[in-house]
């Protein structure tokens, strides 16, 4: 009997970062679970995964029921050949589609979406054409590292409600003999529902 059966056999959101193929642009396990919980997938839901990285979001709502279907929109090529290889390798190819581009010029070719997040850098535009696509109870979360796309979460916060938050993460590192807290660097959410 196998004690350790892969990452992949948890039933939950937050995989371990070692489960996906990545070079460094992955949205880290603790704000992946967070992530799923505000964007509440419900079964037979799709999400756009826009600005994908490694896929892990899209991935993870998949995983999360059978009929759940995902969209990973990656300009980079290469990061979406490595989307397409999680996906495969975490057992959901055929319920994520990548598309390769710049997200604005596929919105009009993408399919209505339940649900949307978005983790490349948060433009205004990027959010208002998001909103728009969403229907009656769709759900939008947005990630942001920088102080622009804080600025940008902000306004998305007082035009539409929702919930905006600042998360701080520290992880233990040795420290000569000792053991040490790291911060991570810290992420904005914001995560709203239409009405």
């Amino acid at each position: 009997m196998n004690d350790h059966p892969g990452p992949w056999a948890q039933l939950s959101a937050g995989l371990p970062d070692e489960a996906f193929d990545t070079d460094g642009l992955l949205t880290k396990r603790v704000l992946r679970a967070y992530a799923l919980a505000v964007l509440a997938p419900r079964p037979g839901e799709r999400l756009w995964d826009l600005g994908a990285g490694t896929g892990s979001i899209g991935i993870e709502w998949c995983r999360l029921h059978s009929d759940n279907t995902a969209i990973a929109v990656e300009r980079d090529s290469e990061r979406a050949a490595r989307i397409t290889t999680n996906a495969t390798n975490l057992q959901v190819a055929g319920q994520l589609a990548v598309r390769v581009g710049d997200v604005a010029s596929l919105f009009a070719k993408l399919p209505a979406p339940d649900a949307v997040f978005v983790g490349g850098g948060v433009e205004d535009q990027v959010l208002q054409d998001c909103w728009a696509a969403l229907g009656r109870n769709g759900r939008l979360v947005a990630h942001s590292v920088t102080a622009d796309s804080d600025t940008v979460l902000l306004e998305a916060y007082r035009r539409w409600g929702g919930e905006l938050s600042r998360i701080g993460v520290e992880v233990a590192e040795p420290i000569g003999r000792f053991t040490g807290l790291r911060p991570l660097r810290s992420v904005t959410s914001w995560a709203a529902t239409k009405h």
